[in-house]
């Protein structure tokens, strides 16, 4: 598994908290799908730096909690987050050159 750069890892966070700051309050706005996507988005990157770096790295991001989401995720919105959140995953993965086969 290749060292993930601090440089790196700053700007995949600054990423995260960007997003994250750009989607506060995404539940309550079913209808705007790019929110949705970006929110799900930085989900995916939180959880693949997870499993790529030590926890105290990420400082206090920690993945959405799944038991607010699944009321949501048969819906148009619901599925743009699972969306975001499975490129986030894969993009985070493909930056960091620790692509999952």
């Amino acid at each position: 598994m290749p060292e993930l750069s601090d440089e790196l890892l700053d700007q995949l966070l600054d990423l995260i908290d960007r997003l994250r700051r750009e989607s506060i309050g995404f539940l309550d706005a079913p209808g705007d799908q790019q929110v949705w996507y970006n929110r799900g988005y930085a989900n995916g990157m939180v959880t693949t730096l997870g499993r790529l770096i030590q926890a105290e790295r990420l400082g206090q991001r920690k993945p959405d909690d799944s038991r607010q989401l699944a009321a949501h995720l048969t819906m148009p919105w619901g599925k743009a987050y699972r969306h975001g959140e499975s490129m986030g995953c894969k993009e985070t993965e493909e930056i960091t050159g620790n692509l999952q086969t």
